[in-house]
């Protein structure tokens, strides 16, 4: 004899709910799958992970001159960013350092009438945010990322380049 009524259709939609479905431990795990693929693809696509820290070290040399500009534009006086391939390292305004890869290549090409010594590159920019522009390129392998700053309106722009013998 079956139980009829509420309890019957308490049993009935209560062993249907527990068969369907997934637990909470398989979504889980199946999302933690799908990250790990995420990662390994975008790693493969991006040259694998030292082409990513190469891409970071170029936004960042990116990002320090677009504060060199700013510190330009907002002081009223010229502002230089100062790069030294030889050494993998950078000094912008206010003192903020920082280091590159040693096992990236480095190469700068600008105006030599405003580097500070030899092997040392430097970019000025005016009040007016306009530059004596320049290009830092970095490179691993066959990767590489160019910045760009143009002389005219002192823009940063970051796009992949062709590795330069």
């Amino acid at each position: 004899m079956q139980p009829t009524g509420r309890r019957a259709l308490h049993r009935r939609a209560s062993g249907a709910s527990s068969r369907a479905g997934f637990t909470l431990l398989e979504v889980l795990l199946v999302m933690l799958l799908i990250a790990a693929a995420s990662v390994l693809a975008a790693a493969v696509v991006t040259g694998g992970f030292e082409g990513m820290r190469l891409r970071a070290d170029a936004k960042e040399i990116a990002a320090q001159l677009r504060y060199t500009r700013a510190q330009a534009i907002s002081t009223g006086r010229v502002q230089r960013f100062f790069i030294d391939p030889a050494a993998h390292t950078w000094l912008a305004p206010d003192n903020r350092k920082g280091d590159i890869g040693e096992s990236f290549g480095v190469a700068f090409f600008g105006a030599r009438e405003v580097q500070p010594m030899r092997g040392v590159g430097a970019i000025q920019f005016f009040p007016d945010g306009a530059s004596t522009g320049g290009r830092v390129q970095l490179t691993a392998k066959q990767a590489a990322w160019n910045v760009d700053v143009q002389w005219l309106t002192g823009e940063v722009k970051v796009a992949r380049g062709e590795a330069t013998p």
